[in-house]
């Protein structure tokens, strides 16, 4: 889930169009998750090849990604490597709570009640090793980058933008703030119409930027106390202290100062782990320097190879997708926009 930051930060909602000319460093597995819970079928079931080997992500990394290059973004998918040690409860959650959900969506199913199961089934997916090596693939035959993080994919995409090789760190979480990045984008992988969970009512989901220094302004305070904000929140390595919410947390620590001077009031016995570990991942993350962004021609032939040969794609939408990567490729670096956000 990531830090949950939004009551306090000052989003700024812009369409596809208005990111055309910058580079986008994309956190992957959060995008590969978001793919495989909203490009299902009616029932909640994925989307599958003749084999029965799941094809969500593959849809929605090519399909998405094209509107992003038609678009005129030119981005590149950052790629987890090891977590953290104090991010080994967080990983076990969401096992477990995957596990649940794949059970409950089971059941509903059997009971013929299809709105519950896609319910479920949005809360199941599992993004393994084989899904990442095949979504690595399907870029290279897309002619755009990605890079291996040696640590959290977040922090690696924050570290992209910070070196100025990326303008903005692409991510449904705010965690990308607290490990640094000037620049976050939010929605950008699911931009367009979606439903509300649970209701018959949809909305148009736009894209949200999101600015670390005007954020840091109008809350009054640093970037290691924003870290500190986040901590008291809960963050992927631990779970916050009970009852304070962000501006809860925002109040605390522009009356203590730190998170050491809030250790050592009533609040100190609450986390369960030493919050100052927890500061250290954020401000000195595991991240490299050893990296090549290199944006190449599409392969098309490559393309269809994989996705209409291999995973029984429509040859018609690949096609599709092929044509707004080449016209995306071709209109490359005319247009920048800096001016949106300079």
């Amino acid at each position: 889930m990531g830090v949950q930051l939004g009551d306090i930060v000052t989003k700024q909602k812009v369409e596809l169009e208005q990111l055309r000319g910058q580079v986008v460093a994309i956190d992957a597995m959060n995008s590969l998750y978001q793919f495989l819970s909203i490009i299902r079928q009616r029932d909640g079931e994925y989307l599958r090849d003749s084999k029965g080997r799941i094809t969500s992500h593959l849809s929605g990394l090519f399909y998405r990604t094209a509107n992003f290059v038609e678009a005129g973004i030119h981005p590149v998918y950052v790629f987890d490597g090891e977590p953290p040690r104090l991010k080994a409860r967080t990983v076990e959650q969401r096992r477990v709570a995957r596990t649940e959900a794949a059970e409950e969506w089971k059941r509903a199913l059997e009971e013929g009640k299809v709105e519950e199961a896609k319910k479920f089934a949005q809360r199941a997916g599992r993004v393994d090793e084989p899904m990442i090596k095949q979504a690595q693939t399907l870029l290279g035959y897309m002619g755009l980058p990605w890079v291996q993080a040696p640590g959290e994919g977040e922090a690696q995409a924050a570290h992209l933008v910070q070196r100025g090789d990326a303008w903005a760190a692409a991510s449904q979480d705010f965690d990308s703030l607290l490990f640094g990045a000037p620049t976050l984008v939010r929605n950008l992988a699911i931009t367009g119409r979606r439903k509300l969970p649970g209701k018959d009512v949809y909305i148009m989901v736009s894209p949200e930027v999101i600015e670390l220094k005007s954020v840091l302004e109008e809350l009054g305070v640093t970037q290691e106390q924003l870290v500190d904000i986040g901590i008291l929140v809960g963050t992927d390595y631990n779970e916050g202290i009970k009852g304070i919410g962000p501006k809860k947390a925002l109040e605390l620590i522009k009356k203590e100062g730190s998170i050491e001077k809030i250790a050592g009031t009533e609040f100190g016995e609450k986390f369960e782990v030493d919050p100052l570990e927890v500061r250290e991942i954020f401000l000195k993350p595991n991240v490299t320097d050893k990296y090549k962004l290199k944006w190449g021609e599409p392969d098309p032939d490559g393309i269809k190879r994989f996705l209409c040969d291999e995973h029984d794609f429509s040859e018609s939408r690949v096609q599709t997708g092929i044509d707004k990567l080449t016209k995306g490729r071709a209109e490359r670096g005319q247009v920048s926009l800096k001016k949106w956000f300079g």
